[in-house]
């Protein structure tokens, strides 16, 4: 097990996540029975959902999907899911608005958006995030695309350290 607080291993043991390719840990929890033809002709389930974490200073590398992802907040550290539109790159902050400033307790990604995510440490000793992502239509991991550096340069001015800080 990875060394985090007590916390963030007894979620990862209780809700048997695992390493996701793009960092952190996760479970797919729903798979839609339901199957739908999209747009391009592709027949897909209707939704998934997922838990996903992230501990310390794990992060969700810039990647991107053919479908909306929805993101809920469940517990622990605020999570800023940065995107790239229209040249800039736009932060939600994803987290209980009681506790955290400016926070909201869901977050959208559009579809073939590229996207990334960090747990914002905000000192209290918390040293995880645990959300919920729920994707529709269903994710695959072939519509999944992971980025790099050199992928990316130029698509968000000015914002060059963010997108090699969170490039694997």
């Amino acid at each position: 097990m990875p060394a985090h607080s007590l916390a963030a291993n007894e979620l990862i043991r209780t809700l048997a996540l695992k390493p996701h390719p793009e960092g952190g840990f996760y479970r797919e929890t729903y798979r839609s029975e339901e199957r739908i033809v999209c747009a391009d002709q592709r027949t897909r389930e209707a939704s998934t959902a997922i838990y996903y974490m992230l501990c310390g200073n794990d992060y969700s590398a810039w990647h991107r999907i053919r479908s909306d992802e929805l993101w809920h907040f469940h517990a622990g550290s605020p999570v800023a899911v940065h995107s790239i539109a229209d040249g800039g790159i736009v932060t939600q902050r994803l987290g209980d608005p009681l506790r955290h400033t400016g926070a909201s307790f869901q977050a959208m990604v559009p579809a073939g958006r590229w996207f990334a995510a960090e747990r914002v440490d905000l000192g209290d000793g918390v040293d995880f995030a645990l959300v919920g992502c729920t994707v529709a239509p269903a994710f695959q991991f072939s519509d999944f695309e992971l980025a790099d550096a050199a992928a990316l340069a130029g698509l968000a001015s000015g914002h060059d350290t963010l997108l090699r800080r969170l490039s694997r």
